[in-house]
């Protein structure tokens, strides 16, 4: 796992397959996302405050697959939307994506990830609810890559965490794997519409200026 400073107060923590991200306020760090089922031990490294919360864009294995051991371990709060809290509590099977067909070898070159074991959800949360870190969060529902698939816009600092509906592999595009493209389309362009000057994504590097003409430039192209 690499750690990458992003701005003053968010880290980036790139896996061999995508990311989750560290929020620092004085009372504490919020997690964004938790890799794979094999990056708890990481993540504890990167550690240098209480963990207080937890938030899961969506319940794929690479985004909750340590959350139930980190969780279990420093008490913190777990936080997702409502629709993918099923899923991630293992108490629903969360439908597969539809792939293009330019996304077929994407998927197969891709390596195996271990399950993710099932994670209490303290918290179920939707569009437009607000939480307590980064001056206000304000959750964004971004469905169409899962049902409960959310962004989060931080309006003061002007940061927004898409998850993975917006990629930033070579390009900020779309982002793959969907389980309903024109869902996915029509949440990339609300994301688009936001005042935001830093994005970070669930794969590919973090934008740090001028992130929102990127996505608008995304979103014109996503079809």
């Amino acid at each position: 796992m690499e750690v990458i400073e992003v701005l003053p107060k968010l880290r980036m923590l790139r896996f061999p397959v995508g990311a989750a991200y560290l929020w620092q306020d004085d009372d504490g760090l919020t997690l964004v996302d938790t890799g794979a089922a094999d990056g708890a031990e990481g993540i504890e490294a990167a550690l240098d405050g209480e963990l207080r919360r937890i938030v899961l864009t969506h319940w794929h294995e690479d985004h909750t697959g340590s959350a139930a051991e980190l969780a279990g371990r420093h008490g913190a709060v777990v936080i997702a939307h409502r629709l993918d809290a099923p899923v991630i509590r293992g108490e629903a099977v969360g439908a597969p994506p539809v792939l293009e067909q330019f996304e077929v070898p994407i998927r197969e070159a891709l390596p195996p990830l271990p399950p993710a074991p099932p994670c209490r959800v303290d918290r179920e949360v939707g569009d437009g609810d607000v939480l307590a870190f980064g001056g206000g969060a304000v959750v964004v529902a971004a469905p169409g890559h899962t049902d409960g698939s959310i962004a989060l816009h931080l309006p003061g600092p002007g940061v927004l965490f898409t998850g993975d509906a917006v990629a930033n592999v070579g390009r900020t595009m779309l982002g793959v794997f969907n389980t309903d493209r024109a869902r996915a389309v029509r949440s990339l362009r609300r994301l688009a519409t936001l005042d935001v000057d830093a994005a970070v994504f669930g794969h590919g590097d973090p934008i740090t200026r001028g992130a929102a003409a990127a996505l608008r430039k995304a979103a014109a192209a996503a079809r």
